[in-house]
């Protein structure tokens, strides 16, 4: 056999070794976390970018594979990395964990009952100066419990972004990029979860709700008249845990009061590799309380997926 022969024999071999190759090197996103924001004016994302070009090799490499930089609450930043890279950023200095991204999901819930609160023990319409950050399916202003006509402006203490006198950051997060055929690329809801524990929270008063003409009555939120914030996390497929920490670090930083989180995994994670337990944290340092459902499950303890510090 001539050598043309055998090197074209080789060649699809020496092409299916390659392409393994390429699928074994595949860059998923994880999540790099490093504990506090540092302090001074030093940037935040330009140090992200600069640990990532050490392990990817060019700034061009680094700057394809970022995908958040958090910096304004604390500090981190979701990257898409293979398992070997993730592996060398776990080493650098100033990392404290090194998180795989994720899909978390959302739960259901019935807080006032289980807290025993009745309409007339739940808030006055005079706390409208509370602002509540929800992390959800986004929300539909429309609906008759965001009604904000009467609103003064937003408290001076609200450092994001607003429509009209309806507190409401037009800030969503898909770090996947991909939206099915009923998502929304955008606050609003098209799940009806973030809607729904919007107005469960902060929803103002509409007289003869009903489900179809059922139990028509009052319905209220825990705190009518409050400021709602929405940040955007989760789609049909699920709630990634990279665009819920960036959430997070967007939401304390715009001055919430209350950061309400009705989502979680299927088990309880360990501390620094739950974003949740991460972002809570964060927010109690900077006076906010995360109040996070506890899960579908249980109702043993050890099957609760959102036992956190913090939360």
């Amino acid at each position: 056999m001539s050598k043309g022969g055998v090197i074209f024999l080789l060649y699809p071999l020496l092409l299916s070794a390659l392409v393994l190759n390429c699928q074994c090197e595949e860059r998923k996103l994880h999540i790099v976390y490093m504990g506090n924001k540092p302090e001074g004016d030093a940037s935040v994302a330009s140090a992200h970018h600069s640990m990532l070009h050490k392990v990817l090799g060019s700034p061009s490499s680094a700057k394809e594979s970022l995908v958040h930089s958090y910096g304004r609450s604390f500090n981190g930043f979701a990257a898409k990395l293979t398992k070997e890279e993730a592996t060398k950023i776990s080493g650098m200095q100033g990392v404290v964990s090194v998180i795989p991204n994720r899909q978390y999901k959302l739960h259901t819930t019935r807080s006032w009952n289980f807290l025993n609160l009745t309409v007339n023990k739940v808030g006055a319409p005079q706390e409208s100066n509370v602002i509540i950050g929800l992390l959800d399916t986004g929300i539909w202003p429309e609906h008759p419990s965001f009604n904000d006509t009467g609103y003064g402006p937003p408290p001076a203490k609200w450092k994001g972004t607003c429509s009209a006198n309806f507190t409401a950051p037009t800030r969503y997060y898909n770090s996947d990029g991909e939206y099915y055929e009923t998502d929304i690329p955008s606050p609003r809801d098209s799940e009806g979860h973030g809607t729904h524990t919007s107005s469960t929270a902060g929803g103002n008063e509409v007289s003869n709700a009903s489900y179809f003409g059922l139990a028509e009555g009052l319905a209220r939120g825990g705190v009518p008249s409050a400021r709602i914030a929405v940040y955007k996390v989760c789609w049909s497929f699920g709630c990634g845990l990279a665009d819920i920490l960036k959430a997070f670090d967007d939401a304390i930083a715009d001055g919430v009061d209350i950061i309400s989180v009705s989502l979680g995994g299927d088990e309880p994670d360990d501390y620094f590799d739950d974003p949740i337990a991460i972002g809570s944290f964060h927010a109690m340092r900077n006076g906010i309380l995360t109040s996070n459902s506890a899960g579908n499950s249980g109702p043993f303890p050890y099957q609760l997926p959102t036992l956190h510090h913090g939360a």
